[in-house]
């Protein structure tokens, strides 16, 4: 029997299909999971569902319809993971909430209700539960009429055929309804309060991009909360990318970048983001197949030139093709870096002393006076970067910031990684001292020091006065070039932070929120709790040492 997840990963390693990096990490996990054991394949439950797809759901709509619907390769695979994955120690289905975006025309809307379809007549069993929810009822209405006109043009599904158990489907007032499995599906408008008594076996949240803030995160909460009696439920999220900010597609969006990325404890999120990877390409066919994986099916070559010369005339069409066809927010953020590439950064303890009488460049990012400081030096020896990070914390607030970080501060005070500085606020002249300390008692001479713009000017002042070079570094989209090189620069193994466990949390908490109109990147937290401290010292650092590198390269080499 097929195994379509194998089938597809080997079209992905061997370039006969290009797709994204995200959807080349899931594979990845999907394909490792499978042969640790961590997950169990099903062939026969997968290959079922495909099946039934294809034998009794239609096309709705367009030149195909009513044709059956023919299932591609990247749909297979990703009806294989949903329903032929299953978890070793209870073998039920292994993923409950099933997060897909790709690009206009690629048929989302048709994929959601032939599962709709499969789940209502043969997956669901008995009581069996369908909802398609929108923040209103006639958006909720196109999932839901494509599922009754599906099965009004299998005429199977209407005359008690025995491969279906005599179920037979009809439309009533307020859903569709099969007698025999008392199965119904409903559609429903925002309602997070008269949403608790629900118990999805599928819940369909369709174009989650365009889910307004507070009420769409409350929706989709509720929902995920009343398939708790369901074993196998299964939240199915479809979208293409949007403008909401702070909505639900933001926060699975995160969520999803972070487990792909291996920093996450989630076990039961399938995420499908079939998004272009380089948003200076989104007029780049070739790029374009990342996003969109049935080009040459129901959206044509033809068809994505012809709006690309439209875009390329307008800026408010550019940002909507790239929105919409390229998949990629303006203003979205995703998780930054993988687990394995932090990682590569880690070595054992980095003694300071062993890199006296250096030349450096340091970085300050002050922060909050009550919260977290953080400064840092980067040497270059032998060609590799090495990156002494330090950090302080007012002494009163330790353990508040301890238990509302869930951070071990006080075991990071006891190996030197943090300090206390002052009471309630940070005195920023223990920031003065550590760089004076760095040069009178080690030797080490930062050549530049790069903080941000914010930075207290006394601190500033005092530093100059001592005969620190002090550089403003605005931490904006400015930064992008630097975060480039920044991450290539850590893939290749040439940066070092030492056995710092809190540069590498820092590290493991940011994102890169897009600029889809300028085609950069700026560094932000993943969460609105986390910290980035240490990473916004360290790019400060880089930038300035790439922009005074012509002057001062040499020095900073330290081959002598």
């Amino acid at each position: 029997m097929n195994n379509h997840i194998l089938e597809y990963y080997q079209q992905i390693k061997d370039g006969t299909v290009l797709v994204g990096k995200w959807v080349l990490l899931l594979y990845e996990r999907i394909v490792h999971g499978i042969e640790s054991g961590e997950y169990v394949f099903d062939a026969k439950k997968a290959e079922k569902a495909i099946k039934w797809i294809e034998k009794y759901c239609h096309h709705t709509e367009g030149v195909l319809a009513p044709g059956h619907i023919k299932l591609e390769l990247w749909q297979k695979a990703m009806l294989s993971c949903m329903f032929g994955i299953l978890n070793p120690k209870d073998g039920n289905r292994q993923f409950r909430e099933v997060f897909l975006v790709v690009g206009r025309k690629n048929g989302k809307s048709l994929f959601a209700s032939a599962v709709a379809n499969y789940t209502f007549f043969e997956d669901g069993g008995f009581g069996t539960r369908v909802y398609c929810v929108a923040p209103k009822l006639d958006q909720a209405d196109i999932i839901y009429n494509d599922i009754w006109t599906m099965i009004t043009l299998e005429k199977d599904l209407l005359q008690n055929k025995e491969d279906l158990k005599d179920n037979t489907a009809r439309h009533r007032m307020t859903d569709l309804y099969i007698e025999s499995t008392n199965s119904t599906v409903k559609k429903i408008a925002f309602s997070a309060k008269k949403s608790d008594g629900f118990n999805p076996s599928l819940c369909i949240c369709d174009e989650v991009a365009s889910w307004q803030g507070d009420a769409g995160l409350k929706q989709y909460e509720v929902m995920k909360s009343g398939m708790g009696a369901r074993p196998e439920g299964i939240m199915l999220s479809c979208t293409t990318s949007g403008y909401q900010n702070d909505s639900i597609y933001d926060e699975l969006v995160k969520r999803s970048t972070r487990y792909l990325l291996g920093e996450s404890k989630e076990t039961r999120l399938l995420p499908f983001l079939y998004m272009i990877d380089d948003v200076a390409k989104w007029n780049d066919i070739n790029e374009l197949r990342k996003s969109n994986p049935n080009l040459g099916v129901s959206v044509s070559v033809d068809y994505l030139l012809e709006e690309i010369a439209i875009a390329e005339g307008s800026l408010s069409k550019a940002v909507e093709f790239r929105t919409k066809y390229c998949c990629i927010k303006q203003n979205s953020s995703t998780a930054w870096l993988s687990t394995q590439t932090v990682e590569k950064c880690m070595s054992e303890d980095l003694r300071i002393a062993d890199f006296a009488h250096n030349y450096a460049v340091g970085g300050i990012d002050l922060s909050q006076t009550t919260d977290l400081t953080s400064a840092c030096v980067v040497i270059e020896k032998n060609g590799k970067l090495y990156v002494f990070s330090k950090f302080w914390l007012p002494a009163e607030r330790i353990d508040e910031a301890a238990e509302r970080d869930g951070v071990p501060y006080r075991i990071y005070i006891e190996r030197g990684l943090l300090e206390t500085s002052g009471d309630n606020f940070v005195d920023y002249h223990d920031c003065y001292n550590w760089f004076v300390d760095l040069v009178e008692r080690y030797e080490i001479l930062p050549l530049v020091v790069g903080y941000d713009r914010y930075s207290a000017q006394y601190l500033v002042q005092d530093m100059e006065r001592y005969g620190f070079k002090m550089d403003s570094v605005y931490q904006g989209d400015n930064l992008w070039g630097t975060l480039q090189t920044m991450e290539g620069t850590m893939k290749d193994g040439n940066l070092c932070i030492g056995d710092n466990d809190i540069m590498k949390a820092h590290l493991l908490n940011s994102a890169i929120k897009m600029s889809v109109e300028r085609g950069r990147g700026r560094l932000v937290k993943v969460g609105p709790t986390l910290h980035i401290d240490g990473v916004a010292a360290m790019a400060d650092a880089l930038v300035v040492r790439e922009k005074w590198y012509s002057e001062i390269g040499v020095q900073l080499k330290n081959e002598r």
